[in-house]
C-alpha cells in the first residue's frame, strides 16, 4: 500500500505587487490555518516520510512547517521546480523515483494542477482545493510508478473552514 498526500500550500501575500508569484511568502493567516489543519492530523495516524514541494516560496515554507511538524527528515524534503508549473497529469512524474521503502508521501503544490490531480481520484470532485487543504489517498500497490492504475480509497479530505470557523 502506498499513501499519496496532497496539500496546497498555505495562504500567501499578495501584497507587493512587484514581487514575483514565485516569491510570494505566506500570511500570518495562512501559517495559523496550517496549524489548525497540523494540530488535527497529528492527532489521527498521519505519517508521511517524504514531501516533495514546489519551489514556490510559499509552498517551500508550507513543506517546511509541516516536515517539522511530522518529523520528516531534511533528506526526505525534495524541493521540485517543475511542481509549480505542472498539470495535473504531470504530477505522475513526480513519483517514478521514490524509493520503494517509503510508504507515505505529501505533495505540495499550487491549483488548478493539484485540484485537477485529485478529482482524478474522487467521485465528488471538488471545485479548488483551499489554502491548506489536504486530500489523502491510499493505493494497492507496492510500486509508486503504479499509482495512476492502481485501485485506491479516500482517506481524508481536511481544510481549514471544516475544522474551525476562520476569521
Amino acid at each position: 500500500m502506498k499513501t499519496l498526500t496532497l496539500m496546497r500550500h498555505a495562504k500567501s501575500s499578495w501584497k507587493d505587487a512587484v514581487q514575483s508569484d514565485l516569491e510570494r511568502p505566506l500570511l500570518e493567516k495562512g501559517l495559523k490555518r496550517t496549524r489548525l489543519v497540523i494540530d488535527f492530523l497529528q492527532g489521527i495516524d498521519f505519517n508521511p516520510e517524504m514531501i516533495l514541494t514546489s519551489h514556490a516560496v510559499r509552498a517551500m515554507e508550507t513543506a517546511r512547517i509541516m516536515a517539522h511538524a511530522f518529523n520528516v527528515p531534511d533528506e526526505n524534503l525534495r524541493i521540485e521546480k517543475n511542481i509549480y508549473t505542472a498539470s495535473a497529469e504531470d504530477y505522475f512524474d513526480q513519483f517514478f523515483d521514490i524509493p520503494h521503502q517509503v510508504s507515505h508521501v505529501l505533495l505540495v503544490g499550487h491549483n488548478p494542477a493539484i485540484t485537477n490531480f485529485v478529482n482524478r481520484f474522487l467521485q465528488q470532485k471538488l471545485d479548488y482545493l483551499p489554502t491548506s487543504g489536504i486530500v489523502s489517498i491510499s493505493f494497492e500497490t507496492g510500486q509508486w510508478e503504479e499509482l495512476a492504475l492502481a485501485r485506491h480509497r479516500l482517506m481524508l479530505i481536511t481544510y481549514p473552514k471544516m475544522l474551525k470557523t476562520q476569521d
